[in-house]
């Protein structure tokens, strides 16, 4: 996933949230200030230049975006809709007692940003390749770093996140934690995923959750993003970002429990789908 300028995927999710800001009705689903706080973010860290996001803000840019929805059915609207069910599980999870929030392959998403200085009480870390981690650690060292957030550089696909979360000095193992794997998943070998459920789950306390959004598999086992799901496939490989990791909603239940966390029917949100991605919250 490493780019030398960064990740286009991160670059491409961000602007898409700048854009869901000039979509009538999307501040009902946006989280609170994200909009505002991305264009921030993305300007301070050079990502884009002033007209670049001028234009990302325009309503015709929001129609160029409706108009190529048809390759990925429902997924520009459905970034907002993601945004809002990880702020909805870190909320949620603070609101029970966790004290710790790790987000994977962070990107340039702002929730460890603006929550941190919502709860200052509680830590945010953020891991993400170096590339892009170091063009976000650069916009959040202009925006104001708070003293309760921590950006890790380093790539998940590679990288063991329990030796780089015992490397942290302000990571405590037994703390309740909320885990985050937005948008993550798809990008990484069947392996690392499964490893890298079972090192979380052995960095933290009970009670601790885990929210992520996944791609459902095909009949053929590969992702499935609907009808043109070989184009899209293909598009990925060819900017370097692939899509290789894809689990059936009826298996993920299984996989977790084997991984170390609780399926729980009154809890999973495995049936909750916006455009080609499901979302789900597994708890410790």
């Amino acid at each position: 996933m490493a780019q030398e300028k960064g990740s286009r995927t991160a670059y491409k999710v961000a602007l898409s949230i700048v854009t869901l800001g000039a979509k009538p009705g999307m501040d009902k689903i946006l989280p609170c200030g994200i909009v505002s706080a991305t264009e921030h973010l993305l300007l301070a860290s050079g990502v884009v230049g002033s007209k670049v996001l001028k234009w990302s803000k325009s309503r015709r840019m929001v129609s160029v975006y409706e108009a190529f929805d048809w390759m990925l059915p429902g997924q520009f609207e459905a970034f907002a809709h993601r945004k809002a069910f990880c702020e909805r599980q870190v909320r949620e999870g603070i609101r029970d007692g966790a004290v710790q929030i790790l987000v994977l392959g962070a990107g340039y998403d702002t929730l460890g940003w603006r929550l941190s200085q919502e709860f200052p009480a509680v830590n945010f870390f953020e891991i993400d390749e170096p590339p892009t981690a170091a063009l976000k650690a650069k916009g959040i060292k202009s925006m104001g770093q708070p003293g309760n957030l921590f950006l890790i550089p380093e790539d998940l696909g590679k990288t063991n996140v329990e030796d780089v979360l015992g490397s942290q000095a302000a990571w405590d193992r037994n703390s309740k934690t909320v885990f985050l794997a937005e948008g993550l998943l798809m990008y990484l070998h069947p392996k690392s995923v499964r490893e890298l459920f079972i090192r979380c789950a052995r960095v933290v306390g009970k009670g601790s959750r885990f929210a992520f959004s996944y791609i459902p598999s095909g009949s053929d086992g590969r992702p499935d993003a609907g009808p043109w799901s070989g184009l899209m496939l293909w598009l990925q490989r060819v900017i370097g970002e692939p899509w290789i990791w894809s689990i059936q909603p009826g298996d993920l239940g299984l996989f977790l429990e084997e991984s170390g966390w609780r399926n729980s029917s009154e809890q999973m949100e495995t049936t909750l789908k916006q455009g080609v991605e499901y979302y789900a919250a597994a708890f410790r």
